[in-house]
């Protein structure tokens, strides 16, 4: 029996501005990395107690068009969609100047395959190991419409986190030497293809609307 154990990035704490590896320390400022750095632990208790197959994925942050739309690079994307067909005119977001290491969640399916048929069971950071901020992330997905994301996007306190992780970034050097792993998706394409998938979807609902068939919802008005 093989034991995969989720862990996540957000256990670093984002306190430094340095590329983090399986050796770095956890600083926690969340329940939830609270939560992942007690998982986490007892994984590797378990596996050094038991000799069980149990595996730590480190994982920073991993999209796709189908990423849950509370998640920031979702909620950009979707927000270009709708603006670039008409039915939103705002986006509303807490702090822009966060930064992340933003993979293909695609990708890190394969480095999660691959961290499981290693002949030893261990802990292994997956991360493209390029730091992007929001405003970065903003810019790209708005270019790929022409349009100036400053024009449309305000901040609000009510998103800030109370506890901010400002800067999270990966080295995936163990994953890469002893898995052979590297990221094939870089930001653009990640960016294009959410976009493309949100256009596509918004394109859908603007004809719904207009027809009368589904209601407005959040942060964006009726079409005129």
């Amino acid at each position: 029996m093989k034991y995969y154990q989720a862990s996540s990035s957000e256990m670093y704490g984002g306190g430094s501005n340095e590329k983090l590896n399986e050796e770095s320390k956890f600083i926690p400022k969340s329940p939830y990395a609270a939560s992942k750095v007690f998982a986490h632990n007892m994984t590797k208790i378990y596996r050094e107690s038991y000799g069980i197959y149990a595996v730590n994925g480190i994982l920073f942050n991993h999209e796709s068009p189908i990423r849950g739309e509370t998640f920031v690079t979702r909620k950009i994307t979707k927000a270009v969609g709708r603006i670039s067909q008409g039915i939103q005119e705002k986006l509303t977001l807490g702090n822009l100047d966060a930064v992340r290491d933003w993979g293909y969640a695609g990708d890190f399916v394969e480095g999660m395959w691959a961290m499981m048929q290693y002949e030893e069971p261990s802990d292994w950071v997956l991360s493209t190991g390029v730091p992007y901020s929001v405003k970065d992330f903003l810019d790209k997905a708005f270019n790929t419409v022409g349009l100036d994301w400053s024009k449309y996007v305000e901040t609000s306190e009510t998103y800030y986190r109370p506890n901010e992780v400002n800067y999270l970034v990966g080295d995936y050097s163990k994953s890469k030497n002893k898995l052979g792993w590297e990221p094939k998706v870089q930001i653009d394409g990640l960016v294009k293809m959410m976009v493309d998938n949100d256009i596509h979807e918004a394109t859908q609902e603007a004809v719904l609307l207009k027809e009368g068939l589904i209601e407005p919802t959040w942060e964006y008005p009726v079409i005129k």
